[in-house]
């Protein structure tokens, strides 16, 4: 068959091009069917805490992610840059999660506690003061603006009904303390949020201002978490080919 004549006959070109699509669909879906599940099994991973999520949530506002992905792809030279590939464990509570390959900045995945709390406030506040290179824009109001969280109950409801658990009775506090730990479960008691939320910005001091607690607070806060769940050293290599 010439190429020509399928690019001549339309009712042609289209029956050749469903079945392309099919069978490359049949070979993305039908191995779905021969695994146990496409979440690897990995000790660590939690959802945010209230303070954590806030700061996710300007993180989106700001738009962060139309310049930085989420996601080390398993290549070499992005292991080498970055760290290990991102699981898709890392991201189960993520709504929505951060992956893709759109990098006007470097990938933030393992973000978290490579630099200093101080250096993300200045980063933050005037990019080139550390990095002259950069085109990133400052976000200077950030430091300045209180953190909103009188809604945070709510915001936590709203994520708990897609699947992310949090905690709002007894039992499923408790189930949290069997799964995260005791510490952990209580950061995730919606009932507690808003104390939460104070408690853990004063305690860490994200921004540098003990005065007030800050958007700042809050955004440094979710990036000083980005890939720091999982201990990779824990881990062979290869560990997670099966997952794949």
């Amino acid at each position: 068959m010439k190429h020509e004549s399928v690019e001549t006959n339309a009712g042609l070109l289209v029956i050749l091009t469903l079945a392309v699509i099919s069978i490359g669909g049949l070979v993305e879906i039908v191995p779905l069917f021969y695994i146990d599940d496409t979440i690897e099994e990995v000790e660590g991973v939690r959802p945010y805490t209230p303070l954590e999520q806030r700061g996710r949530d300007i993180y989106l506002r700001e738009g962060c992610y139309t310049c930085h992905s989420q996601m080390v792809r398993p290549f070499r030279d992005e292991m080498l840059r970055y760290g290990h590939y991102s699981l898709a464990a890392e991201s189960q509570f993520d709504h929505p999660f951060q992956w893709g390959s759109k990098r006007t900045g470097p990938d933030l995945a393992r973000v978290g506690g490579k630099y200093s709390n101080e250096w993300q406030v200045q980063h933050l506040i005037k990019p080139t003061s550390l990095v002259p290179e950069s085109i990133m824009p400052g976000y200077p109001w950030l430091a300045s603006t209180p953190l909103d969280f009188s809604d945070v109950e709510d915001r936590m409801i709203a994520l708990k009904r897609v699947g992310v658990p949090y905690s709002i009775n007894q039992q499923e506090l408790e189930a949290n303390v069997e799964r995260f730990g005791e510490e952990t479960a209580a950061m995730l008691d919606i009932n507690q949020a808003e104390d939460n939320l104070i408690a853990q910005a004063q305690q860490e001091n994200f921004d540098g201002d003990p005065s007030f607690i800050s958007e700042m607070d809050a955004i440094v806060a979710y990036l000083q978490v980005l890939g720091t769940m999982v201990d990779f050293n824990e881990y062979s290599e290869g560990e997670f080919a099966d997952f794949r």
